[in-house]
């Protein structure tokens, strides 16, 4: 499809568009102090100097891209960066963990109109695309503008690779739009290649460079009181169809562990109400984060349905299974897991962490179960350990398997150098001299 047949579709179905958001508004899917963002409409003025716009679709890009984030800033003083994204819980996380000179601003719907007001304001010197979301007029005007794009940390599954394939000439046009591309991994490289994007390259994963997920003081010390001594294992960003398997997981436990505590993380908090009314029917007691409901003796089930937590729910176990992964889902991110002391169990759809899955089975610091039996079988075995030694081992080998990630943050840097907003006598000449100082 052209670029102007685009165009056309959907400056004729604005209106339709335009409804179906005030709709997601209507149900607090959308921030309502903040619509006009979604519309092109800036919620700030853009600030003087240079504007680099960084653009992911939710939390894991945004979180992914903070490393980077600062990295540029450090380097270049006088630089501005612009991140967008869609979710409203993605916007709450940001609003914490932003370094200063970085804003955050929605992305706005792709309406032509929308998009030409947003890039009127804003003007970036330079774009970069997180993983996988492409819109055609984002991409399309801002190339129209003489706006250098990358795609970066660009992530291709098989799944997607063998649908776009058929529809290669929507597709094409799309990633030879970008200057080149740095895929998060070698196989996400060769099938964005094979799919049409030019100068693909492969630096490793930029979620490896992420910092430990934070949680509040008071939180953890709170929950880990209320559970004490008892045994515990969490199942983390869970989807549909595998939270029944870690409730009947739960269930053929408690005979063994009678006072096991099982903490049920779904990747969508929405999804609150659903999980416990199945979880109740079962029998099972549930605790329910969202509305301040307590730990008590009593409590089988801890469900996490709060948004920006995970930094403490990965504090409060040492098993955790990776959810996204006994479904064709490819499996969340491991890495943040690592990085928080826990031996790691996942399903065999991780393919969208392949080689991080990989290094840290063969490290021994994960196992990958086939099915409920087989997880209740992991969980039960590493429970056991009474003087957690398997688990402490298996935990330290996540943990180096995953390093710090500042190889492939360097490796980027280098890459995107060319395309950097050129420092001013000025701004060199401070920095020069903040680190002849250092």
């Amino acid at each position: 499809m052209s670029a102007a047949l685009y165009h056309a579709i959907t400056t004729v179905l604005s209106p339709a568009i335009t409804w179906y958001l005030r709709r997601r508004l209507a149900q607090g899917k959308e921030d309502r102090v903040r619509f006009g963002e979604r519309l092109g409409e800036a919620g700030r003025e853009r600030p003087g100097g240079h504007l680099i716009w960084i653009h992911g679709a939710s939390v894991g890009e945004m979180i992914s891209v903070l490393p980077l984030v600062e990295r540029m800033l450090h380097q270049d003083a006088g630089l501005h960066i612009l991140l967008t994204s869609g979710t409203v819980t993605s916007a709450r996380i940001m609003a914490d963990r932003m370094p200063p000179r970085a804003i955050h601003q929605f992305m706005p719907v792709d309406i032509p109109s929308c998009v030409a007001r947003f890039l009127d304001h804003w003007q970036p010197d330079l774009a970069l695309w997180v993983e996988s979301e492409l819109w055609p007029n984002l991409i399309y005007q801002t190339r129209a503008r003489g706006v250098p794009m990358v795609l970066i940390n660009a992530r291709m599954s098989e799944n997607s690779f063998r649908r776009w394939r058929w529809l290669g000439f929507l597709i094409r046009p799309l990633l030879q739009a970008f200057e080149f591309c740095i895929a998060q991994s070698t196989p996400d490289g060769g099938r964005l290649a094979t799919l049409g994007a030019r100068f693909v390259s492969f630096h490793g994963n930029l979620k490896a460079a992420s910092p430990p997920l934070p949680a509040d003081p008071h939180d953890l010390h709170v929950l880990k009181s209320a559970i004490g001594q008892r045994p515990v294992w969490l199942a983390a960003s869970t989807h549909p169809g595998e939270e029944a398997i870690v409730t009947a997981v739960h269930q053929r436990l408690a005979s063994q562990f009678p006072d096991l505590l099982t903490i049920l993380v779904p990747r969508h908090a929405v999804r609150g109400d659903e999980i416990t009314d199945e979880a109740r029917a079962l029998g099972l007691n549930v605790a329910r984060r969202a509305l301040e409901q307590p730990i008590s003796g009593g409590t089988d089930i801890y469900l996490g349905d709060s948004m920006g937590e995970m930094g403490l729910y990965y504090r409060l176990a040492t098993i955790v299974f990776i959810g996204g992964s006994l479904i064709e889902h490819g499996g969340q991110n491991p890495l943040e897991a690592a990085r928080l002391g826990s031996a790691l169990l996942f399903g065999p759809s991780m393919f969208n962490f392949t080689e991080q899955a990989a290094a840290m089975t063969q490290a021994g610091g994960a196992e990958t179960v086939s099915d409920g039996d087989t997880l209740a079988a992991q969980v039960a075995l590493l429970l056991a350990d009474g003087e957690e030694t398997a688990r402490r081992a298996a935990a330290a080998a996540a943990d180096l398997a995953a390093d710090d990630g500042q190889d492939v943050i360097r490796a980027v840097m280098g890459q995107l150098a060319p395309l950097l907003p050129k420092q001013t006598p000025e701004t060199k000449s401070g920095r020069e001299s903040d680190l002849a100082r250092a």
